[in-house]
């Protein structure tokens, strides 16, 4: 596979360099104007703003908020081959407790996961190459995708509604911010690096009755009891000890007496795997378990299963594209082997249909402060990331061009 140039290299760092200010404050004033999925339109309108000014070709909208526009290489569009680069752009609904003159002015909203972070570095990628696009070995297509933060997510309708289809690129590359890899450095692995997940529900109904005379009852919190504890079995019985699997019952409601034993509790929770199989399994003997299980204390329980999105499988081929462009453009050293983790991520639907890779962006700073991480009300990137992060998209871009355009 070609090399992306040494002269390249230097002038994508020039570039990201100087863009560097202007990126910075543009994530600080979509950090300052933080909107929940798919009420984005500030922000779309701002994304749509900036890339018309470079002269990228703004699609027709697939869903109501978000973006996406091409950037055209110096091959025609017919010998071109085109690849994505795809950021998030929804916050969360969360109350900042960061202490600084761009905190969040929304009420109750936050970019809590770097979303204002990976919009503003994809803005300044698209800046970076479109100062020498006419070199460009194709056509490169940037998403700006609304509501990742809120299942099903804004990925698997902008699939459907023909993105891929209409644009046929032969990768995609996404990046998060990940306050537990220093700033500087980035991670990267072939296969599995998210989870899927999903939503459970759990109703078990019973006989209610007075506390003093539980033997005519049918109590609900006993059967809803045992069903919690017997969920451990799925973990450390019915998944493989090499399979990473997560069930976690969150929330529990039934009750509002000392002296009433209630007829029905409701509980919730997730279940994380690694493995489409395994997932499909462990499903079917969650029902199984909470169907007998509540009958053996002569209740009736439901399980009702809300599928998340799928395990997030990256591509070797993408991989190894972006992990070279990574080391040319920081170093083999600032390039790490990532570890599993068992949050999960829409970016999974695209990488069920077109060979790509997520990139994971080191954000933490040198001295780790307590509460910097994902979804925390006090979660503070380091903002050299954005330099970082427009730099390897870049030349990641570039050098899957090449791959493509060579294959």
């Amino acid at each position: 596979m070609p090399e992306v140039q040494h002269s390249l290299v230097d002038r994508i760092k020039a570039s990201a360099a100087a863009l560097y200010p202007e990126i910075r404050d543009i994530r600080r004033d979509i950090h300052c104007h933080p909107e929940l999925s798919y009420e984005e339109f500030r922000t779309t309108a701002l994304i749509e703003k900036y890339l018309e000014e470079l002269g990228l070709e703004i699609s027709a909208p697939y869903l109501e908020t978000g973006v996406v526009a091409m950037l055209r290489g110096g091959r025609t569009a017919e010998e071109a081959p085109c690849i994505a680069l795809r950021a998030d752009i929804d916050a969360l609904p969360l109350q900042e407790e960061n202490d600084y003159a761009f905190c969040s002015q929304q009420e109750g909203c936050m970019h809590a996961c770097g979303h204002d972070m990976h919009t503003a570095m994809l803005l300044g990628t698209a800046a970076v190459l479109a100062g020498f696009a006419e070199e460009l070995a194709g056509d490169i297509l940037f998403i700006f995708q609304p509501a990742e933060e809120k299942a099903p997510g804004g990925a698997a309708p902008m699939i459907e509604a023909g993105l891929l289809r209409d644009y046929k690129p032969a990768m995609i590359f996404g990046i998060h911010c990940f306050p537990h890899i220093r700033s500087g450095n980035v991670a990267l692995r072939s296969g599995s690096l998210m989870a899927a997940a999903d939503e459970l529900y759990i109703t078990v109904e019973g006989q209610g009755g007075h506390a003093s005379a539980p033997h005519k009852a049918a109590d609900p919190i006993l059967a809803a009891a045992h069903i919690v504890t017997s969920l451990q079995y799925l973990v450390s019985k019915a998944a493989s000890p090499y399979e990473p699997a997560v069930v976690s019952v969150s929330s529990i409601e039934s009750g509002h007496a000392t002296n009433i034993i209630p007829s029905r509790a409701l509980m919730s929770g997730t279940m994380r795997t690694m493995n489409e199989e395994l997932r499909a399994d462990l499903q079917e003997r969650l029902r199984q378990l909470v169907e007998h299980t509540a009958a053996a204390f002569g209740t009736k329980g439901e399980l009702r299963i809300v599928k998340g999105y799928p395990v997030l499988q990256n591509d070797p081929d993408a991989v190894q594209v972006a992990r070279s462009a990574a080391e040319e453009m920081l170093g083999a050293g600032h390039v790490e082997e990532s570890e599993p983790v068992m949050t999960a991520e829409d970016f999974s639907w695209f990488l069920r249909d077109c060979p790509g890779a997520y990139i994971q962006l080191g954000t933490g700073k040198a001295e780790p402060v307590k509460g910097d991480m994902l979804h925390s009300p006090t979660f503070d990137p380091d903002e050299f990331a954005l330099c970082i992060g427009m730099e390897v998209l870049a030349a990641t871009a570039c050098k899957a061009l090449l791959r493509s355009a060579g294959s």
